[in-house]
């Protein structure tokens, strides 16, 4: 088992999806949704969900799957935002930029976890929301568990007082860098740009501003021959490329991502990322439609179980048959 690679993951299956209004200011992979049918939308994101999250769990990966019956948490799909856990036992909620996301933070899957999994403290930065100082946990972040590294991207979703207090918390080192996409916009999350794994990381190389701090990442995440860099293009981030986690399944890494950002990646970056991690592409194409993809619907769980109940806590992913997932 890798300390990168989380063996379970929580996942919010929303009965009422939509792209938020509140995010499409600040988040340019958001693109409009003006004339949709809302009812059709919501099932599609539903089933979307349903089936990525019966193949996680098909490739051996716990998947802690929990139901948003609401109509007011459009991006309740996307936990990592408010959630992230860590060795040891530790827990944090975070922060959120926008007012109707942090409804999201919910404590049924805080007492999910403190249950199932062992659990010293749960760290709440939320009060930080009434400062207007935000952290949009690890989609603002993106770990290197490992090295202990958070290299994060500047935006109104990053602030640096927040970041530099978990860094304290948790015991990471902050490294903090301007990125900007094609048409020079900011990057609104780290963690579209960038993927860390156990022997490889894809990074939108061109997207950071500064040469010197661009080189300095790539140095740290190569340090005696630990990473293969795997550089994408903005094209290839405009496809979500970029968000990608790998998890540990049965049979070993998987790198969970979305079907499209699977297919713009070339056969040479599939081919180095796979003497590592199998692929596993997912469909996900309505929830894209909210400027998020695979990564951001994945809560890492790096908790050590409680033995026998992690099983038992488990929730079936049992909406998609296993025809349906020996097809995706």
């Amino acid at each position: 088992m890798s300390v990168q690679s989380p063996a379970a993951v929580v996942m919010v299956r929303p009965h009422h999806f939509a792209p938020n209004p509140q995010t499409v200011a600040d988040n340019g992979f958001q693109p409009s949704t003006d004339g949709l049918d809302e009812d059709a939308f919501a099932a599609s994101a539903y089933e979307e969900v349903t089936r990525a999250a019966a193949a996680i769990e098909a490739a051996g990966v716990t998947v802690h799957l929990f139901e948003d019956e609401t109509r007011h948490r459009p991006d309740s799909v996307f936990p990592n935002n408010w959630l992230s856990t860590h060795s040891g036992g530790h827990i944090a909620l975070y922060p959120m930029f926008t007012p109707n996301r942090r409804t999201e933070r919910r404590s049924d899957i805080v007492e999910l976890l403190k249950t199932t999994y062992r659990v010293q403290d749960v760290i709440d930065y939320s009060g930080l929301e009434y400062d207007d100082v935000f952290l949009e946990g690890t989609g603002a972040m993106v770990l290197d568990h490992e090295s202990r590294i958070a290299y994060a991207a500047r935006s109104n979703r990053a602030d640096p007082i927040a970041l530099e207090r978990f860094c304290t918390n948790f015991g990471y080192e902050p490294m903090v860098f301007d990125a900007v996409d094609g048409r020079g916009i900011a990057v609104y999350h780290t963690n579209v740009i960038m993927s860390i794994a156990t022997e490889y990381a894809l990074l939108a190389t061109d997207m950071i501003v500064s040469p010197v701090r661009r080189q300095e990442i790539i140095d740290r995440l190569s340090a005696r021959g630990r990473r293969d860099v795997i550089a994408l293009t903005n094209e290839q981030i405009d496809e979500f490329s970029g968000n990608a986690l790998e998890l540990w399944g049965s049979q070993g890494r998987v790198l969970a991502l979305s079907r499209r950002a699977y297919d713009a990646l070339t056969a040479d970056q599939r081919a180095r990322i796979e003497r590592s991690a199998r692929l596993l592409p997912l469909d996900v194409p309505t929830i894209e439609l909210a400027g998020g993809s695979v990564r951001c619907m994945l809560a890492g769980i790096h908790l050590d179980p409680r033995p026998g109940l992690v099983e038992r806590h488990a929730t079936p992913a049992v909406a998609a048959s296993a025809d349906e997932v020996a097809a995706l």
